[in-house]
């Protein structure tokens, strides 16, 4: 069969995978010396899938592969964080590029390549999840505080600079505003996910089915109503009280049977990773809300007055919703450009409100 001969533009397309197909497993390799056990595992893997993918657009390409190309700017810059940092950020650029790949529409890739793309998007979706689920209590409090902070404080300048009344009392009363919510939000953050975690905490099982199992009468076997009450089977409830009672065999360690210091097993661990701490809220929505109510005053700071103050707040404001909500798009694995633009709209839309009801007040006043 006579050698299939590319054109230039197959050629350019193939050569353009092939960077791309060595760039991601850079990137998967990367991250696999971040990590340790089953994610390493799983990271080494994802690169030697995509080394298999590489070896195709070798083999179409054959003596035009030429020198090595340029991967896109969007893999330079995964592999760069991706050797710097090897966050849950970068997993999540990973899944967004995963989520982008050509293959299913590409003539010249085959099947099982564009199905590994679209699994590689899942498996990397997954592992952006622990990761998620570990920062998220704080990054929710830090997101909500800086966002609460740029919008509300914005929100008191425009609103108090539009009643007439002098610069010097717009700045101090931003200033009032910050302390103000940022003590609020703090506060209010502790007592949300204290009483959060300690409404979970009372509904996890006690270990009370170890230490009374001994006990129970082998006719009337109330294990299995406790199991039928955290909604297993009866099928289930049934094998697993039989296991308490050392009738039937399990995978656990025998010897942990009736210990009650060792949780049962499905129910170990579970410390409400995905609320954070109330401390560690509390502390990210101070700050960040300090930090986001800062913005809006700091042309009053300076010494400016009247609108080019107000201007500058809101370009500074803008800027900084907009980077806010890129940043969340990101780690949730949509467009930034969309969040960052919805972040936009909802704090101007409600700055502008607050400005024209002060306009309407400061009417009503004189």
């Amino acid at each position: 069969m006579p050698e299939r001969i590319p054109n230039p533009a197959q050629i350019k397309r193939w050569r353009q995978y092939l960077a791309d197909e060595r760039a991601e497993a850079s990137v998967y390799r990367d991250l696999a010396k971040r990590r340790d056990g089953e994610e390493k595992a799983i990271l080494l893997a994802l690169a030697d899938s995509e080394g298999r993918h590489e070896q195709h657009w070798l083999a179409l390409l054959g003596s035009h592969a030429g020198p090595p190309a340029k991967p896109s700017s969007r893999n330079r810059l995964l592999g760069l964080l991706a050797r710097r940092f090897g966050s849950v950020f970068v997993l999540a650029l990973a899944q967004r590029a995963e989520s982008r790949s050509p293959y299913a529409s590409d003539v010249d890739a085959t099947r099982a390549m564009a199905a590994d793309e679209a699994i590689h998007e899942e498996v990397v979706r997954g592992l952006a999840t622990r990761g998620r689920n570990r920062l998220s209590g704080s990054f929710r409090a830090a997101v909500f505080g800086a966002n609460d902070g740029l919008v509300s404080n914005l929100s008191l300048v425009m609103g108090m600079a539009a009643t007439g009344v002098g610069s010097h009392v717009v700045l101090f009363s931003g200033i009032a505003g910050l302390l103000a919510g940022a003590l609020s939000m703090g506060a209010g953050e502790y007592v949300s996910v204290r009483s959060q975690r300690e409404l979970l905490d009372a509904s996890l099982p006690t270990q009370v089915t170890l230490t009374a199992a001994p006990a129970l009468d082998l006719q009337n076997n109330e294990l299995v109503l406790v199991y039928l009450a955290r909604g297993m089977s009866r099928d289930a409830a049934e094998h697993r009280a039989a296991e308490r009672l050392g009738h039937a065999s399990c995978d656990c360690d025998p010897s942990l049977s009736l210990r009650p210091d060792v949780p049962e097993e499905g129910e170990e661990g579970d410390e409400h990773e995905t609320l954070g701490t109330a401390w560690g809220a509390a502390s990210s929505s101070f700050c960040f809300f300090a930090s986001g109510a800062l913005f809006p005053i700091l042309p009053f700071l300076f010494g400016m007055t009247g609108f080019g103050a107000l201007a500058l707040a809101c370009a500074l404001v803008g800027l900084t919703l907009m980077g806010t909500g890129a940043v969340v798009g990101l780690l949730s694995g949509a467009s930034p450009l969309w969040r960052g633009l919805r972040q936009l709209g909802i704090g101007l839309g409600a700055a502008a409100a607050t400005y024209l009801l002060g306009l309407a007040f400061g009417a009503i006043v004189g």
